[in-house]
């Protein structure tokens, strides 16, 4: 049907995804062996970079989606986002010291908070409701394939081309800022009725809200965010599973295979069933795997494992998006990709702090049964809060 096509503004925004995580992963990477060997930075630093980074990026996310809002066009935001995020890679391949790093990690992310709401909402905005899934599947679908692509551009170019780092960093600025100068050229928004009202004029005036319905499930996306811990704790456990480090890159790659090649069609998925059905059955897939990862002994069971690690966040991802999507009025798009951001982004951060010190204090096992068991409980609320979270499509 017509109205299930993909929409010119979705694919241009995931093919500038691609272009753009493309660029990203040739260096992030190899950004801790960057700033340890050549430029002196501990792993400590290291890790304070990384985690201020992400920290702003949160707060910046929840800022612009309200901001796009009540701005008449979300397309300066999303343009503006990705253009940052290609200058500071211009900045560290000049970086002398490690504190310029920080700042350009810090403008990186600046991009990423900017542009990652508004992007969302933009993708909301030209898509209906019953193809909404498969929108955000596309994108889901376009964003891994560059996480597979930006790893072998930076293995061809420094093992097979034997070009030195910083020169691998100047090469990551051409695909971002190809992206940048197509949607300078392409990309086309849709007219939207003038800007939300303010917060306060919508208490008071009865203007748009966001209901209990949208807060219901960004409870449940948060609570299974808080299982969603950093994938290094998977990394180590491969590790120690037998799986050579050499292989770590390889499997990851495996990893962001399956997801690129099967989150659309999980996505569009959503969008002929309960798409709460689709999230509670991938999540209970995550926590069966969590399960099992502490057993896996082989270094083949690990890699099987790994691989099927992927399928949860293939039902997921897009599917997520759109939930959201449905829940909110148009003009108030913005903000709730904004909340989602921030919410999914504060809880795996505590996720990941839960996690390390079970798998560092008392076992692997310990920390990977309670991920197991928060993410069953998060599958659980979905199910049980069906009726308190009934789609509400937004008038466009």
């Amino acid at each position: 049907m017509e109205r299930q096509r993909l929409r010119p503004q979705v694919i241009l925004l995931g093919l500038v995804s691609l272009l753009n995580d493309s660029a990203s992963e040739m260096i992030y990477p190899l950004l801790p062996v960057f700033l340890t060997s050549t430029l002196g930075a501990t792993p400590l630093i290291v890790g304070i970079i990384e985690g201020t980074a992400d920290a702003l990026s949160s707060i910046l996310k929840l800022a612009a989606g309200w901001l796009s809002d009540h701005l008449p066009r979300r397309k300066p935001l999303i343009v503006g986002g990705y253009a940052l995020a290609t200058i500071s890679r211009a900045w560290i391949s000049v970086a002398g010291r490690w504190p310029s790093v920080l700042s350009a990690r810090l403008l990186d992310r600046t991009g990423k908070g900017i542009r990652s709401a508004p992007r969302d909402a933009m993708i909301a905005d030209v898509t209906p409701l019953e193809s909404r899934g498969k929108a955000f599947g596309f994108h889901r679908a376009l964003d891994h394939t560059g996480a597979v692509v930006g790893p072998l551009l930076a293995i061809l170019f420094l093992n097979a081309m034997h070009l030195p780092m910083r020169t691998v960093f100047m090469i990551a600025v051409i695909p971002g800022a190809i992206g940048v100068v197509l949607l300078l050229i392409a990309l086309k928004e849709v007219s939207r009725v003038g800007p939300a009202p303010s917060p306060a004029g919508a208490a008071e005036g009865g203007g748009a809200t966001l209901s209990p319905p949208f807060y219901y499930a960004l409870a449940c996306i948060a609570l299974f965010s808080l299982a969603n811990s950093s994938d290094v704790y998977l990394l180590l456990q491969a590790h120690a599973a037998g799986v050579a480090t050499g292989m770590l890159p390889v499997l990851w790659a495996a990893h962001h295979v399956i997801k690129s090649l099967f989150s659309t069609q999980a996505g569009a998925r959503s969008d002929t069933m309960d798409r709460r059905n689709q999230l509670a059955l991938g999540w209970a897939i995550y926590a069966l795997i969590y399960l099992a990862f502490p057993f896996a002994r082989s270094m083949w069971l690990f890699v099987v494992l790994f691989v099927v690690y992927s399928i949860p966040f293939t039902l997921t991802e897009g599917a997520e998006r759109a939930w959201i999507g449905d829940l909110v009025p148009a003009e108030l798009r913005g903000r709730s990709f904004g909340l989602y951001y921030l919410a999914t982004g504060l809880f795996v951060l505590a996720g990941t702090a839960i996690f390390g010190v079970l798998y560092q204090s008392v076992s692997p096992r310990a920390a990977f049964f309670t991920g197991a068991g928060i993410a069953l409980a998060a599958a659980l609320a979905v199910i049980a809060g069906k009726g308190r979270t009934m789609p509400q499509p937004a008038a466009r």
